[in-house]
């Protein structure tokens, strides 16, 4: 009886095939949406997690102010000697580096390129897991001496030596001479709204001497032992700051620390909010095409009433004419599920090469939104089958 009913009702709807077409587009478009959504959302969430992974590991980083903006441009930066009174003072540290950036423009023969100069120390590289693609970077000697010397990113490179060997050349930044020493491996990633291989890192008091003229230090970085307490660590530091910049103890902190997990965390958590919430809207176009299905069957049930009457007359039961609508609506929902999933397929795997963000295919999404859209078969067809169930045989009969 069941391959019966699935049989009549596969020829019902490729009697009306544009018409059945149309009725489960609204079922391809709203599972599309939804896993297209989901799936781009999942990628995002893995390229936030990958980029702030890629500052380092069990980074803490240290920042004048509480907030960014004019208040952290207020507060006290720190010194030579807020680096010495943590490294000396704070257990657990593997590496420790002030940082002091400034936009410059640097040239190199005919090419020049306007990019940012970090200045900070040689433990700056173990910090932030910087690895080298060719060359060597400043050692100690060249930074307490403040020596011209830099280690650019792989952007640099490509402006200003197209595909030549960086290494050994002298550029010039913002009028004095610098020899590049080294070159970073490409991150192959943009972080945080910005180019993290557009750099040239130079000692600490190059940066100090020749960019900005004075001994400030615009933050700190600090990469806490992976067998320490990374909350034990910030704790401590937060401590030496405050009694180093006379903080009294019911005042807030004129400086924030930020840890990487915790960063990592609130952003995926955010962007997971976000998916969830245009995965909803997404699902709403699921609703209209299940309206649309159930629309249509009771046309359709309106069409054939002297059919269904036919039926009833030589005795088909009230189930058997059950089945036979709630399948027709089943199978139209199911092929509609099983177009939007391919079709997802597809959009997502283009989407996210163009958005930049990885391709993170997720069978439970898939097979949920499938799931789904049958359901919403069963749900949307049972009113238009259980009337056409009900219809009485010989009011069935005489309708034209």
């Amino acid at each position: 009886m069941l391959w019966s009913a699935l049989k009549l009702a596969l020829g019902a709807i490729r009697r009306n095939l544009v018409r059945s077409i149309l009725t489960v587009l609204g079922v391809v478009i709203g599972v599309a949406a939804v896993i297209t959504m989901v799936t781009l959302g999942n990628g995002a969430t893995l390229a936030v997690t990958n980029q702030i992974s890629s500052l380092g590991s069990n980074l803490l980083m240290v920042r004048p102010g509480q907030r960014m903006g004019p208040e952290a441009g207020r507060a006290p930066r720190f010194r030579d000697a807020d680096v010495a009174a943590i490294e000396a003072g704070v257990s657990g540290i593997g590496a420790i580096s002030g940082v002091e950036s400034v936009g410059a423009v640097i040239v190199y023969r005919a090419q020049n390129w306007s990019t940012s100069v970090t200045g900070a120390e040689p433990a700056y590289f173990v910090a932030r897991n910087l690895v080298l693609a060719q060359g060597r970077v400043f050692n100690d000697a060249e930074a307490r001496a403040g020596r011209p010397v830099c280690v650019i990113g792989e952007t640099v490179r490509k402006e200003l030596f197209a595909t030549g060997d960086p290494v050994g050349s002298r550029i010039r930044v913002k009028g004095f001479a610098c020899d590049v020493v080294g070159l970073l491996k490409t991150s192959g990633q943009v972080s945080m709204g910005s180019d993290p291989d557009d750099v040239v890192i130079m000692p600490l008091r190059a940066v100090q001497r020749r960019l900005t003229g004075d001994q400030d230090i615009g933050s700190l970085v600090i990469s806490v032992k992976a067998s320490d307490d990374t909350d034990r660590v910030k704790s401590q530091v937060t401590d030496i700051l405050r009694e180093r910049r006379k903080v009294a103890s019911n005042e807030d902190d004129n400086f924030s620390i930020m840890d990487t997990r915790q960063i990592a965390q609130a952003m995926s958590g955010t962007t997971r909010v976000l998916t969830l919430l245009l995965g909803a809207v997404a699902a709403v176009s699921l609703l209209v095409g299940g309206i649309g299905i159930m629309n249509i069957m009771l046309v359709s049930v309106t069409e054939r009433t002297r059919e269904i009457g036919i039926r009833l007359a030589i005795g088909a039961l009230e189930r058997d004419v059950l089945l036979q609508f709630l399948i027709e609506a089943v199978v139209l929902s199911a092929f509609g599920g099983l177009v939007g999933v391919v079709l997802a397929a597809a959009a997502s795997a283009g989407l996210a090469g163009w958005m930049k963000v990885p391709y993170v295919f997720d069978p439970a999404v898939n097979l949920l939104a499938f799931t789904v859209a049958a359901l919403i078969g069963v749900v949307f067809g049972y009113f238009p089958a259980r009337r056409a169930a009900r219809l009485d045989p010989i009011e069935a009969l005489r309708h034209e």
